[in-house]
């Protein structure tokens, strides 16, 4: 999910528990690097680069020194939506209604597709199909190569998070509070779990099991085969952060302020750093190190092995977007509008560029080139000046 909402109330308790209650996990992974995302140096398929949510592109490039942008394209209303890119081609949803598919070298439109809502959902793209939720209440499926329908599916509300495409299968959830499993080829349910709450964040599917949290305080491990839950934990408040999965640990941020991980096969606790706001952000694990943006202001580097803070960078407003870690800079929104590149091995500012309105988008990171949305109603495509 990468529109904002406002902060839901804490949500009731499941049967597994509170975070701050649970054990460490026997047999959890360690920490150690992995890729954790489907992306490349030359695609950005889905919101957080691949199904696992990550963050992470270690092989791709981007722009390090001052930028400036290559292109801008303006939509009808604000885009906080993120881009996926794949083929040279951009896909981003606005508060107008409308899909677009931009051009990567110039930001001209190859086509539109219009929905009944504003589009807040990241689009995922896999094997010539764009998948993307509306507020309209619908999952939409649309051909790459000329916007035409390809298939919907109707919930009973907002389909504001973001799908995740594995083994021919869409994850998503819905405001109706369901977690939804499509057939890719035609829409059809293959199953739907209800939650305790709305579903406003993206799935992760990682070996098996598709993880989600819920405004209603829930986190769920569930089997992709079945929707069966392999686990469910309560929490002292929502979610709108998404989780990231990487090693055998889910990362996940909440409403009173958290960035807590748990063991992705047992549910069972790690660690959990607190920031002095809302954490709507979500994780981005790279290196050893996990990425989180607050509503306090702040932008923190949190050891992955033992929860405590390596950096923070205080920036001009509360952060929502996630960031974007390729090549040993992050790259993050704030709701100041600036979108920020960072060391991530020590914190400090490589360079920011100001957008016209709030940055709630989270940027795709692709040959060298930044692309973000603006509440200003901008696609921004960035590059070194």
């Amino acid at each position: 999910m990468q529109r904002r909402h406002v902060l839901a109330a804490a949500g009731a308790s499941l049967g597994s528990g509170c975070l701050g209650s649970l054990r460490d996990a026997v047999g959890d992974s360690p920490p150690d690097q992995a890729a954790g995302s489907a992306g490349g140096s030359e695609t950005w398929p889905m919101y957080g680069s691949g199904a696992a949510n990550s963050g992470y592109v270690p092989a791709g490039t981007g722009p390090i020194n001052e930028v400036t942008d290559r292109w801008t394209f303006t939509t009808g209303a604000e885009v906080g939506s993120s881009p996926a890119v794949v083929d040279g081609m951009i896909y981003i949803g606005s508060a107008d209604g409308n899909v677009y598919a931009l051009d990567a070298a110039d930001g001209n439109v190859r086509w539109t597709y219009e929905t009944d809502g504003a589009v807040f959902s990241s689009p995922a793209v896999v094997d010539g199909t764009v998948y993307v939720g509306s507020d309209d209440r619908t999952m939409h499926a649309v051909d790459t190569a000329d916007g035409e329908q390809q298939w919907v599916f109707k919930t009973d509300g907002a389909v504001q998070s973001s799908p995740a495409v594995v083994d021919e299968a869409v994850y998503v959830g819905s405001d109706d509070g369901a977690v939804y499993a499509l057939d890719t080829s035609d829409g059809t349910e293959r199953w739907s779990l209800k939650t305790n709450g709305r579903v406003l964040s993206s799935p992760a599917v990682v070996d098996g099991i598709t993880y989600v949290s819920s405004n209603g305080g829930g986190l769920y491990g569930l089997d992709i085969a079945d929707g069966h839950p392999r686990w469910t934990l309560g929490t002292l408040s929502g979610q709108v952060s998404s989780p990231a999965v990487v090693n055998g640990r889910f990362y996940i941020g909440d409403n009173a302020g958290r960035l807590s991980t748990v063991g992705a096969m047992t549910g069972n606790q790690r660690w959990t750093y607190r920031t002095g706001g809302a954490v709507q952000s979500s994780p981005t694990v790279a290196d050893g190190t996990v990425y989180v943006g607050s509503d306090d202001g702040a932008v923190y580097a949190i050891d992955v092995a033992d929860g405590k803070e390596r950096w923070s960078l205080g920036v001009d407003g509360p952060v929502f977007s996630s960031m974007a870690v390729v090549d040993g800079i992050g790259y993050v929104g704030s709701l100041g509008g600036s979108v920020y590149a960072v060391n991530t091995a020590d914190g400090n500012v490589r360079w920011t560029y100001k957008t016209g309105g709030a940055v709630f988008s989270s940027p795709a990171v692709v040959d060298g080139v930044v692309y973000v949305g603006s509440s200003d109603g901008s696609v921004y495509a960035l590059v070194e000046a």
